[in-house]
């Protein structure tokens, strides 16, 4: 914890102090695409509909960027924060994934999206208890009045 925190510190400072290394590049859909289709899809769907007991990506994922907690979740499950995918390339294609399949549970004033450098310090906490961790973040969300957020 402290290790992040650390790190989330000596990247901040370097983001004020450079700010070209604070920006990352535009997004390329294309690649976007290829990564979800390699690293995501296998269990998550083309459509991003969920095999299985995977939970849906289509018209839900929106509801996990109403709350810090939610926005964190999407980084630190393990398919993320364990992917071989760098920084930059995960942070792509989870904008990539909410601009597809986020639908009607996008936030109406839209979202910020991710960076290699949030992603950087979120993805070095992994999530241990997944189901749990997910019902409790689901749980706040729906509190703050997010309908369609209690699956």
């Amino acid at each position: 914890m402290v290790k992040a925190t650390i790190k989330g510190l000596i990247l901040a400072v370097l983001g004020a102090a450079c700010p070209g290394l604070a920006a990352d590049e535009p997004m390329n859909p294309e690649r976007a695409k290829y990564h979800y289709q390699m690293f995501c899809q296998g269990c998550h769907t083309p459509d991003g509909a969920g095999a299985n007991a995977i939970p849906p990506l289509k018209d839900f994922m929106g509801y996990f960027l109403r709350s810090q907690r939610g926005r964190e979740f999407m980084v630190r499950v393990p398919g993320s924060a364990l992917s071989t995918l760098d920084d930059a390339e995960l942070a792509e294609v989870l904008n990539w994934s909410i601009d597809n399949f986020a639908g009607v549970s996008l936030p109406s004033a839209g979202y910020i999206p991710y960076t290699s450098q949030e992603v950087a310090v979120l993805r070095t906490q992994p999530l241990q208890e997944i189901e749990n961790h997910r019902a409790s973040v689901l749980a706040e969300i729906a509190s703050l009045g997010a309908q369609g957020a209690e699956s």
